[in-house]
């Protein structure tokens, strides 16, 4: 699966970096986050709850952070393993860009799936992939602003 796309976040790129690099800021964004600890200055272990179509699991995994140039870039790795329901795993680039007084982010992803999983077909899971990505994103935003940031002068 590939997947891309860009989101314009009204909050600067060093609050946004930084938010990207918050352990509490991602547990209160990823859609069905369960737990969210960083085990190191890159890494990080997190349990999420999906439902996908017909298929729902928990999934446990490993994320990295490699290539970090901050605060513009940084590409994330990690793989999650949910038992019987399959696998995911991949990596995502990350780019933020200054614009005004906002952000740009823009991703690209590259993921696979394995099990039941894959046997949902790939519409189905391109479909809910976006959705969660636009899930995080609108979580994001709120997480933003929730700590003065899009506000209004």
């Amino acid at each position: 699966m590939d997947m891309s796309g860009e989101y314009r976040i009204s909050a600067p790129r060093q609050m946004v970096w930084e938010a990207l690099n918050s352990e509490d800021a991602l547990k209160a964004c990823i859609p069905g986050c369960e737990s969210l600890e960083k085990t190191s200055d890159t890494g990080f272990t997190a349990t999420v709850m999906q439902k996908i179509g017909p298929v729902k699991a928990r999934f446990s995994g490993e994320v990295e952070l490699q290539n970090i140039n901050a605060p513009e870039s940084y590409t994330i790795r990690g793989e999650g393993k949910g038992g019987v329901a399959g696998f995911a795993k991949g990596g995502a680039d990350v780019n933020l860009a200054e614009d005004g007084e906002d952000t740009l982010l823009s991703y690209t992803v590259n993921a696979q799936v394995g099990g039941k999983l894959a046997a949902l077909g790939s519409r189905l899971i391109d479909s809910t992939s976006k959705k969660l990505a636009a899930k995080f994103f609108e979580n994001f935003q709120t997480y933003l602003n929730e700590r003065g940031a899009g506000q209004a002068s």
